[in-house]
C-alpha cells in the first residue's frame, strides 16, 4: 500500500514538472513573437501563459506537501494545501483577466494606425496554433492524472491550460481575421473575449477549492456511493446514523455511527467495521474511515436507517 501511494505521488509530481515545463517555454515564444509584432491578443495569452507558469510552480510544490504523512502539527495530513493552491491559482486567473481587459481596452481607446508586418503575423499565427496543441496535450495528461489520484492542484492545473487551449485558439482566429480584413481593432477585441473565458474559469476553480477549504460534504453521488456500500451490509446491523463526510485536497473523510445488537460481540463488532472501511477503501482510496459502534438500547434502535428501503 505504501508503495502504491509512493508511485501515485510520484507520478503526479512528474506531471506537474512537465506543467512547469510547457508553460516556461510557451511564456517565452508567446512573449518574444507579441513584443515583436506588437499583438495585444498575443501579449495577453503570454501574460496568461506567465500566470499558468506560476500556478503549476503552485501546483507542484503543494503536490509535494500534500504528499507529506501526518505529523504533529498535521494529525489529518497536508491534504489542504492542494485546496489551498487551487484557490490561488484560481485568483490568478481573475488577476490575468484583469490585466488583459485593462490593456486591451486601453487599445480600443486609443488605437493604433500602424499595420501590422504581415509575415511577423504568420509568426504570431505559428506559435498560436504551438500553444494550442502543446497545451491541448498537456492537459489532457494532467486532468488524467487529476482524476486518478483525485488532485484539485493538479487539476486546477489542467482547467488552467484547457482555457489557454481555448483562448490561443480564439487570438489564433482573430489574427487570421486582421490578415484577411487589415482590421487591427479585432486583435483587442479577441484579447477581452480571452479574458471573459478565462474569469469564467476562475469562477469554477474558486467554487470548487471553496468547498473543500470550509469542509462542505462531498457530492450527491459520492455521499450515496458511500451509503449504498453501507447497505451492502445492512443484515450485520441495527441500524447507521450520523453520516458526515468532507474532503481534503485528495483526502476524504467518512465518519458515521453503526448501531449493533448487544448480543454481537466486541471482536465481530471490530471485524464488520473492519470490512466496512475495506469495501468503502476499495471505492475511496484515499478516504480515512472513522465508525462509531453504539449497541442497541431501545432508543436509537428507533432512529430510522438509510438502509431500510432497500432492504424491502
Amino acid at each position: 500500500m505504501a508503495n502504491n501511494s509512493q508511485s501515485i505521488h510520484t507520478e503526479k509530481e512528474k506531471i506537474a514538472l512537465l506543467s512547469v515545463g510547457s508553460n516556461t517555454f510557451l511564456v517565452l515564444l508567446k512573449l518574444i513573437v507579441g513584443l515583436t509584432l506588437g499583438s495585444i491578443s498575443i501579449i495577453s495569452e503570454a501574460i496568461h501563459s506567465g500566470m499558468d507558469l506560476l500556478a503549476s510552480i503552485v501546483a507542484y510544490f503543494s503536490v509535494k506537501k500534500s504528499a507529506l504523512a501526518p505529523d504533529d502539527d498535521h494529525s489529518f495530513g497536508h491534504g489542504k494545501y492542494e485546496s489551498v493552491s487551487g484557490m490561488f491559482e484560481a485568483i490568478l486567473i481573475f488577476v490575468a483577466a484583469v490585466i488583459i481587459i485593462y490593456e486591451a481596452g486601453g487599445k480600443i481607446l486609443e488605437p493604433t494606425a500602424e499595420p501590422m508586418d504581415p509575415t511577423l503575423m504568420l509568426a504570431g499565427i505559428a506559435v498560436m496554433g504551438i500553444s494550442a496543441l502543446a497545451n491541448a496535450f498537456v492537459s489532457s495528461r494532467l486532468m488524467k492524472i487529476a482524476k486518478k489520484t483525485e488532485s484539485i492542484a493538479l487539476e486546477s492545473d489542467a482547467w488552467h491550460l484547457r482555457t489557454d487551449v481555448y483562448t490561443s485558439v480564439g487570438v489564433l482566429a482573430g489574427l487570421v481575421l486582421i490578415r484577411l480584413t487589415g482590421i487591427t481593432i479585432l486583435d483587442s477585441i479577441v484579447a477581452i473575449g480571452v479574458a471573459l473565458v478565462i474569469m469564467k474559469a476562475a469562477y469554477d476553480l474558486t467554487q470548487k477549492s471553496y468547498k473543500d477549504l470550509i469542509d462542505c460534504s462531498l457530492t450527491d453521488d459520492e455521499i450515496k456511493r458511500i451509503t449504498t456500500i453501507i447497505c451492502e451490509h445492512y443484515s450485520d446491523y441495527v441500524s447507521y446514523h450520523g453520516l458526515r463526510t468532507r474532503r481534503a485536497g485528495p483526502e476524504i473523510f467518512i465518519e458515521f455511527h453503526l448501531v449493533v445488537d448487544k448480543s454481537v460481540s466486541v471482536e465481530q463488532s471490530h471485524d464488520l467495521t473492519d470490512h466496512l472501511e475495506d469495501d468503502l477503501k476499495l471505492e475511496f482510496p484515499r478516504a480515512y474511515v472513522t465508525i462509531h459502534v453504539e449497541p442497541n438500547t431501545g432508543e436509537n434502535a428507533h432512529k430510522p436507517s438509510l438502509c431500510e428501503n432497500t432492504s424491502k
